[in-house]
């Protein structure tokens, strides 16, 4: 089906005002992200405002209206590459005043003589190379990392750095070869690019900051507000995993911090507090960050380790265990009170049960270590064990 250049201009310029709508209602929505989109959205807005600019140059003084298209829909794409950049706090302002700046004066100093040849070609060049930055900081975006959908805005970004890369350096010699019907080809397909430009673009922008928003919402509904490990959810929907892959070693380490509601009414909730956070810094630092570790209830933690860790998860629990006493009597914390925790561990190198059952067998052995008087770890019998006993 054939669209005339009139209609896609049209389109291009209805979808950009209709992102540049969405975009500003989605900045009130996402505090987070309120500066990247209120950018973005006034990206989107101006460069619908420079193809409408275009569509009105026969309308407006010939020494003016290529110069005002022109640096129009520039401060647009710059618009565009700040939004983008301020997803990882950066910002293009002076450079962006300065690459404006620079194509004024070329527009005052050739425009005049040689505005066809400003248009088609040397304006093609700042286009190109913000189009090209565009596409570089999405790529290192790092908040947007996990989102496969980035690829899709770097691969548009990236086509239009080489579309107008083209149009710079590969257009004035096939014109000068093959005619002025070369320039006319490129000028469609230019039309053609920038409409899917302003759709794609644009439309994939707010799914990649509506994804983030989605994934931060579930890691929050997975991790404990206090001491921001994981939460029981997350600790078995995770250890889920690496118990069903199989192939290594496994150690299922229960903890329990003894005489806690003793420390609550002799310190108060603030001291607990701070008692339960110190807990989890240490059992981080010595279980590393490789170790599935979750607070599962008030004052009950629990650990799952794999292959090499999981052999030394007996020295590693009491290497908790000693240094989460210290440390909240005398050591880092401050707290300058007495506290210790029980350990409960279940080992298993081959014939791993559900993450379930070594959780309970776990515990079996935290309650051991707790009768036995505390501030000690149990290790669960085995199933022969038990049978002898």
């Amino acid at each position: 089906m054939y669209v005339d250049l009139l209609t896609l201009y049209f389109i291009a310029i209805g979808t950009l005002l209709a992102s540049a709508g969405m975009t500003f209602w989605e900045h009130r929505t996402n505090p987070t992200r309120s500066k990247a989109l209120r950018i973005l959205a006034a990206g989107f807005a101006t460069l619908a405002m420079g193809c409408a600019a275009i569509l009105l140059r026969r309308h407006m003084p010939v020494a003016l209206a290529s110069p005002i298209s022109n640096l129009v829909i520039l401060s647009g794409y710059l618009l565009i590459l700040n939004g983008i950049a301020a997803l990882s706090n950066r910002q293009y302002r002076t450079a962006s005043t300065g690459l404006l700046l620079l194509m004024a004066v070329v527009w005052a100093v050739a425009g005049v003589r040689w505005q066809e040849v400003v248009w088609n070609y040397i304006s093609s060049i700042p286009i190109a190379l913000i189009s090209a930055v565009t596409a570089w900081e999405m790529l290192r975006c790092d908040a947007m990392k996990p989102l496969k959908a980035r690829y899709i805005v770097v691969a548009v970004a990236g086509i239009h750095a080489l579309l107008y890369t083209g149009r710079a350096f590969l257009l004035p010699w096939l014109v000068s070869e093959y005619g002025l019907a070369i320039q006319s080809i490129a000028s469609k397909l230019t039309v053609y690019e920038g409409a899917l430009y302003s759709v794609i673009l644009p439309m994939t922008l707010l799914k990649l900051v509506r994804d983030e928003t989605h994934g931060q919402l579930l890691l929050e509904s997975q991790t404990d507000y206090l001491t921001r490990l994981g939460n029981r959810r997350w600790f078995f929907e995770q250890g889920a995993r690496i118990v069903e892959a199989g192939g290594a070693p496994v150690s299922v380490l229960a903890f329990d911090l003894d005489q806690f509601k003793a420390v609550n009414d002799q310190y108060g909730h603030q001291t607990g507090d701070s008692v339960l956070k110190s807990f989890a810094e240490v059992a981080r630092s010595v279980l590393g960050p490789e170790a599935i570790l979750a607070r599962i209830g008030g004052e009950e933690f629990a650990a799952l380790l794999e292959g090499e860790s999981a052999l030394h998860a007996r020295s590693l629990g009491h290497a908790v265990r000693t240094r989460f006493a210290e440390n909240v009597s005398r050591g880092t914390s401050s707290l300058g009170i007495s506290a210790t925790v029980s350990i409960g561990l279940a080992q298993y190198q081959n014939d791993v049960p559900p993450l379930a059952d070594g959780l309970a067998a776990a515990d079996r052995a935290l309650y051991r270590a707790k009768s036995l008087g505390g501030n000690r770890l149990e290790q669960a019998q085995t199933a022969a064990e038990r049978q002898t006993g």
